[in-house]
């Protein structure tokens, strides 16, 4: 019997569930599971890195990808964050996850709600601000070279009301973990855990602090033309 390339890079992800939930810290070289100490955690200067990540097609990654994300999102809701419930309702802008380096070579999706949309995110030109209520979600799954597969956080940045938030520029930063607890939030009360966010976020000032994914894996936005 002949099995599809479908079918096979399915049974590879399920063999490779040994799907470690990553929860409270980050991934060491091998991609296992790290604590992280209480300064890190309270005012991390980067995400942490996957050494060896592996590479997917973009077919494997998307099979990977229908596997476990509605186990992710189930998980990420606990945490009581609006967007962890609401993002995967959203226009994914990404036609499958790609690898981001900003993210610490995890496996990313984006999810950009209607407001973003209609201000014309994935097109921004420069100048442009995202107006308030504006909200960009990326949740992330990790594929390491020895087949280990990890899932991952969710990443958000939503615009503020003018002034609201001047130290970064109006946006709200926040990170929700794999088991669904806050990790860094810019508003809470740990604004630090999530200064890191907003001091690589600036090499895109000119784009409103936005960063944008490969046009190799763009979707065109309905109604864009």
């Amino acid at each position: 019997m002949r099995i599809s390339r479908q079918a096979r890079a399915k049974m590879a992800v399920m063999g490779a569930f040994s799907i470690l939930v990553a929860t409270g810290g980050g991934f060491g070289p091998e991609g296992q599971a790290q604590p992280i100490d209480a300064e890190t955690t309270l005012s991390p200067r980067e995400h942490p890195k996957i050494a060896r990540p592996g590479r997917l097609s973009k077919q494997d990654a998307k099979v990977i990808y229908d596997t476990i994300a509605d186990h992710m999102a189930d998980n990420l809701a606990i945490s009581g964050e609006p967007v962890a419930s609401q993002y995967r309702r959203w226009w994914r802008v990404n036609d499958a996850p790609f690898l981001s380096a900003t993210h610490g070579s995890r496996y990313v999706n984006v999810y950009a709600n209607h407001i973003a949309l209609r201000a014309g995110y994935n097109d921004m030109q420069s100048g442009v601000e995202m107006p308030p209520g504006a909200v960009v979600a990326k949740d992330s799954f990790t594929f390491t070279d020895d087949r280990a597969l990890f899932i991952g956080a969710l990443f958000v940045m939503e615009k503020v009301a003018k002034g609201e938030s001047e130290n970064t520029a109006d946006w709200r930063y926040l990170m929700i973990l794999p088991d669904g607890s806050v990790f860094a939030d810019s508003s809470g009360a740990f604004p630090d855990s999530a200064a890191f966010c907003h001091t690589c976020h600036i090499q895109a000032k000119e784009f409103d602090y936005l960063f944008f994914l490969p046009e190799a894996y763009r979707r065109r936005v309905p109604g864009a033309d």
